[in-house]
């Protein structure tokens, strides 16, 4: 088996035995290394890299907005819109060349990955833990 194909395969094995506090640690920290490629790449002016990462980025924030339950946490409510407003701020960005818009957004999440990080090591709350993975 070739170096990629086992790194594929251990990437998909993490991922299909991952608990569900310990994917949405994941996400977060796909989000992060997004966000700081696509700001990099567009300080290089590569409009390749920028999208992908960008899109990939706007991918996980979709999703991190339509599988947060705010019938089991309603205070997620404003999580959920402020996700949507940084789909919404990347593809200004990128349509803008605005790498400081993209750091923003990063910085704003960072503190968001270090709290469900936390949270996720038991040191939060259970239910809020469900509810930011879908749900139990």
């Amino acid at each position: 088996m070739s170096y990629t194909a086992a790194k594929a395969r251990y990437a998909s094995d993490n991922t299909d035995t991952a608990s569900p506090s310990r994917l949405l640690s994941m996400l977060y920290d796909r989000l992060v290394s997004d966000l700081a490629s696509a700001e990099a790449a567009m300080h290089r002016d590569d409009i390749a890299a920028t999208g992908d990462k960008l899109g990939r980025a706007q991918e996980i924030l979709l999703e991190l907005a339509a599988t947060l339950d705010v019938e089991v946490w309603p205070e997620g409510e404003p999580l959920r819109r402020l996700y949507l407003w940084m789909v919404n701020e990347l593809w200004t960005a990128r349509l803008r060349k605005r790498p400081d818009t993209v750091a923003a957004c990063r910085q704003l999440i960072e503190p968001l990955r270090d709290a469900w990080r936390a949270a996720a090591l038991g040191t939060g709350r259970p239910e809020v833990t469900a509810a930011l993975a879908g749900g139990t």
